[in-house]
């Protein structure tokens, strides 16, 4: 989409501005024009732009001089430098500080297309070499197991995949809702683009929006340089939106106007930039009462509920427990016993495969990476999580508390003590929410976070 690429060409020879301008305007391009190093640099620094195009030689600031400010201000716009035949050498001089390419004047308008395409996927490709670092071996997971649930889950996925609509997948923590919208990415045709994954709840509010959708330098105290946002650069390919329900509600309304519109409008930025993405959002929440509850707006939820995906707790397919186990050992080159295998079975997983996998991470440990077996398995089956007495020692809530005698779930007991201390924090402070979280030592968000995935009532 040329229409929405800002190029900043730079020449202090009039006629050779306007040419520039004229080509780049045919080409579909955004153009800005300047005289030189210091009058672009200015217009970068209010406007932003996706690349520049700058002559070499120039009074006051050259294009050389130019060229070391942009990398200075640590901006990765790419910049093309424009030369005469006699001053190659200069160019690739340029290309050593940093330059992406050159071209030699006189030129046409195919060549400039030509070079500003190359540079532009150049740019591009070392974003998306950085991200892929990080996201390259999430790529390579995928749903297990062979119950009839989790057949109709392959199913629908591989039914929505070739399609742009939106899809809500619906499921509690641990049930594999990021790695399902990772199989529709990779069953879909944007499977060699990106697949950008945003927890909405994990990230503060008023730093979200950036996130998301990206800012210019100087948009906010300490934007100290431009970013680009998850929307820009999941561009061709999936953004996945996790825990969408507690993304701010204020937020939520320009989230809807970026899917209607498939464009976004960075923070401090100068007009809307065209976005080609397919986004699939999750939850752990009912999301019909998630609206209800004012969570969740109405008419974003109709947009994300296109096609709904329900992911089924482990307790409901329980039969997939030892293709799962087996799965997970694989990779630790561990094996199980039967009793164990069965004890795993009788469990009712309120972490659901996650925690599956930590109680095995956990047993392969403990058995020294032998034969797992009963005794190696954290867990309580039967145990009721309200036996458990709260306890924040040293801060006026109930000391020493009641721990159940016998195996013990790490993630189960962590999620009931939590809740029970915010409970009983927010008993003592009058449901203050403010005076709660200091006296649990969290921020404020953490804790309104915490209460609504815990449904904490009483608050």
């Amino acid at each position: 989409m040329n229409q929405n690429k800002r190029v900043l060409a730079v020449d202090d020879e009039p006629n050779m501005r306007r040419l520039l301008e004229i080509m780049l305007k045919q080409a579909g391009y955004q153009a800005f024009i300047a005289a030189n190093g210091k009058e672009a640099l200015d217009i970068l620094m209010r406007k932003g732009a996706d690349l520049i195009i700058s002559d070499l030689h120039m009074p006051d600031m050259d294009g050389i001089s130019l060229l070391s400010a942009v990398r200075e201000a640590e901006l990765a716009t790419p910049v093309i430098i424009v030369t005469a035949h006699g001053e190659i050498e200069s160019a690739v001089s340029a290309m050593k500080l940093g330059a992406s390419d050159y071209i030699l004047r006189p030129f046409d308008l195919e060549t400039l297309e030509i070079a500003i395409s190359r540079a532009l996927s150049i740019s591009r490709l070392k974003a998306e070499n950085s991200f892929l670092r990080i996201e390259v071996e999430k790529q390579h997971s995928r749903l297990v197991g062979h119950s009839s649930a989790m057949q109709q889950v392959e199913q629908a996925m591989r039914q929505v995949a070739p399609e742009r609509a939106t899809v809500l997948l619906v499921g509690e923590t641990g049930t594999g809702k990021e790695l399902a919208a990772q199989s529709i990415h990779r069953y879909s045709n944007r499977r060699n683009g990106l697949f950008v994954a945003v927890n909405c709840a994990a990230i503060p509010g008023e730093m979200l929006e950036s996130e998301l959708f990206g800012h210019e330098r100087g948009a906010f105290t300490g934007a100290i340089k431009s970013r680009t946002g998850k929307f820009e650069l999941a561009d061709g390919g999936t953004l996945f939106l996790d825990e969408i329900t507690e993304m701010p509600v204020n937020l939520q309304a320009k989230l809807l106007r970026a899917l209607q519109e498939n464009t976004i409008e960075k923070l401090g930025g100068h007009g809307p930039i065209g976005v080609d993405i397919r986004v699939i959002a999750a939850t752990n929440r009912d999301p019909q009462q998630a609206v209800r509850e004012g969570l969740l707006r109405e008419d974003l939820y109709y947009r994300l509920n296109v096609f709904r995906i329900d992911l089924p707790p482990l307790r409901k397919h329980r039969e997939d427990i030892p293709v799962l186990a087996k799965h997970f050992l694989a990779k630790r080159g561990c094996e199980i016993d039967l009793p164990a295998m069965e004890k795993l079975g009788t469990y009712d997983w309120p972490g659901n495969v996650r925690e599956l996998e930590n109680v095995l991470e956990r047993a392969t440990i403990v058995s020294q990476g032998h034969l797992i077996k009963t005794e190696h398995l954290s867990l309580d089956i039967g145990w009721s999580a309200d036996q458990q007495t709260v306890s924040a020692s040293g801060h006026g809530l109930t000391e020493n508390p009641v721990i159940p005698t016998g195996n013990l779930s790490i993630p189960q007991a962590t999620e009931s003590l939590e809740r029970k201390l915010i409970a009983e924090a927010l008993k003592q402070t009058g449901g203050n929410k403010s005076k709660a979280a200091r006296l649990l030592e969290i921020s404020e968000r953490s804790l309104w976070y915490k209460i609504s995935n815990y449904h904490i009532t009483g608050g």
